[in-house]
């Protein structure tokens, strides 16, 4: 008993069991078995790291966006000058990462609450059964009173009055000047995983450089300040069109960094979109074309309730970051490296079952790969035979091979 523990001892601290291979020369295999490998290796090399970046951790930002209009707008409406500044045409008020610019409205002035017609359209009637007492519809601008008025033909609606009239969008736009107003966006991101803190405003971006840059994609194209009417041109837009009836633009700050080069590398690259709305278009079939709002100023006039109703055309702005860090890290390296070395052994698979299953020779590969036994024995005997079928396995694969 204490001799079968010492040799099982001994056995397993001081042997190595290693498989049997087989060695086929065999040309078509031979070939098969390298083009797999090269393909598997093109794959680890040019996909893995070199496309895929396999050897690199990821992490993505956490962003904030901060927003400033300047510019000064000017309107002439029937001799009234007015002056337009960025508490006016901006909405919200500044520093939101989407927000409106006003580039053309429709003014219903001196509205009170009343009774009045509808406009010619909305609610048409000959008689006061067809204006039911109560009953609005969804793109109306008040509750009928049931009354018919014969002067409009038109049903008469509790509403503010006089009621809004839009069927007519100036033309040219009132606020043309809008063109010539400039953004400054001020932007600052963080990659958490990398501990790394980046803002827009990088190295060798100062007051003096703002002071006088503007942003362009080939002469400036990290200035942080740029033209409105050059944002709707690099969307693709026409700036008379999209000012006419509003429209919607995205302002991509894509950071794409790679930090296993200097900080200083990571910086911001804009492109602009147009979102949705596209005037230019020619796609009668759309339901809603540009983008518009309502709001309204109210206010007290000899004890009345008044307001003035605007109905707003705009550039509707929407900023939005998109970031992707990377660095080295040997944790993704060693398992790309292990996944691929695991994928080298489909060539050993293929050519496996080509020999076994393909080539006409199959059943005198499969007698050399496999060995079969019924029984094991111990003693010079079998391994005396052992040797001698080992050396004649040998002899009889070399002639085969050279048959080939």
């Amino acid at each position: 008993m204490k001799s079968q523990i010492n040799n099982f001892v001994s056995d397993f601290f001081f042997e190595y069991e290693t498989q049997r291979q087989v060695l086929v020369r065999n040309r078509r295999v031979g070939v098969v078995c390298r083009l797999i490998q090269l393909g598997v290796l093109g794959y680890i090399i040019g996909w893995v790291f070199i496309y895929e970046k396999g050897y690199q951790s990821t992490d993505t930002a956490v962003s904030s966006v901060f927003t400033k209009m300047k510019g000064v707008g000017y309107t002439n409406r029937s001799g009234l000058e007015q002056i337009w500044d960025v508490a006016d045409y901006v909405f919200p008020s500044q520093g939101d990462a989407s927000f409106v610019v006003m580039t053309n409205f429709i003014l219903t002035e001196n509205q009170t609450m009343g009774k009045c017609p509808e406009l010619p359209g909305k609610d048409n009637c000959s008689t006061n059964a067809e204006c039911e007492e109560g009953r609005f519809k969804r793109t109306g601008n008040g509750h009928m009173t049931g009354l018919c008025l014969k002067q409009t033909g038109t049903c008469e609606v509790l509403a503010w009055c006089p009621v809004e009239n839009d069927a007519t969008i100036p033309d040219p736009p009132l606020l043309m000047s809008a063109e010539n107003y400039t953004l400054f966006i001020k932007n600052s991101i963080t990659f958490p995983l990398f501990n790394v803190n980046r803002s827009n405003l990088v190295e060798g971006i100062d007051g003096k450089y703002i002071s006088k840059c503007l942003y362009h994609p080939d002469n400036d194209p990290l200035c942080p300040i740029m033209r409105l009417g050059d944002i709707v041109k690099f969307s693709g837009f026409n700036f008379t069109t999209i000012a006419k009836v509003g429209g919607a633009i995205g302002i991509l700050v894509d950071w794409t960094c790679n930090l296993d080069w200097a900080e200083r590398h990571c910086k911001p690259f804009y492109t602009f979109h147009g979102l949705y709305g596209n005037p230019g278009e020619t796609d009668k079939a759309r339901a809603s074309v540009g983008y518009n709002f309502r709001y309204a100023k109210h206010y007290m006039e000899e004890g009345q309730a008044k307001r003035t109703l605007i109905k707003v055309f705009g550039i509707r702005i929407d900023i939005i970051v998109r970031s992707l860090a990377r660095e080295f890290d040997i944790i993704p390296t060693l398992t790309a490296i292990g996944s691929g070395v695991g994928i080298f052994g489909v060539a050993t698979i293929v050519c496996d079952l080509v020999l076994l299953y393909v080539l006409p020779k199959r059943e005198f590969y499969k007698n050399m790969k496999y060995k079969y036994t019924d029984a094991y024995q111990q003693g010079s005997e079998e391994q005396d035979s052992e040797e001698g079928s080992t050396k004649k396995e040998a002899d009889t694969i070399e002639k085969e091979a050279a048959k080939e």
